[in-house]
């Protein structure tokens, strides 16, 4: 087997100057611990180097760093305005009848009364009545049960982000 050199977008993020490259970590993910735990992982000579340091990372998070994580996200149905990547990733919802808007409407509200935070889901190839399925689902789940879903999508949201910044790089 030979060695190769990393994919373009990988090789720049390597490069860039730790703020940069915390910027566009931050970009991945609001959480600050995971986003250093990445910068301390460069450089990274394979994809899946980097992808497996964001699993690593995303697995040491603490109740706090899960929180922070998740204020990056905005509610299921109501991307960012101007957030070309929550318009991207919520792309399920974007033609969705206004029953299921005002069905997801009423979901996330009682999401984030029962659990204090945002319904994070990886909506990536979802569609909007697989989310609602979803929410409804897991708001009969114990706190801790549903803190440890958080986890694992939230680790899928990065890893899907973390490839679009391997394959695109990032802009000093």
């Amino acid at each position: 087997m030979t060695s190769t050199s990393p994919p373009p977008g990988l090789a720049r993020f390597n490069a860039l100057e730790e703020s940069a490259a915390l910027a566009a970590l931050h970009e991945a993910c609001a959480s600050t611990t995971w986003a250093k735990h990445l910068l301390a992982a460069r450089p990274c000579a394979t994809a899946d180097d980097l992808y497996a340091a964001s699993d690593a990372a995303t697995a040491d998070l603490t109740a706090a760093d899960l929180d922070e994580a998740m204020a990056g996200h905005p509610p299921i149905g109501r991307p960012r305005p101007g957030d070309p990547t929550s318009a991207r990733e919520q792309r399920g919802m974007a033609g969705a009848s206004e029953e299921l808007k005002a069905q997801m409407l009423e979901l996330n509200l009682a999401y984030q009364e029962r659990f204090g935070h945002v319904f994070l889901i990886c909506a990536t190839g979802r569609t909007g009545e697989q989310m609602r399925d979803a929410v409804r689902e897991r708001l009969a789940n114990a706190p801790e049960r549903e803190r440890e879903i958080v986890r694992v999508e939230l680790g899928k949201i990065n890893r899907i982000r973390l490839a679009r910044l391997v394959e695109n790089g990032v802009d000093e």
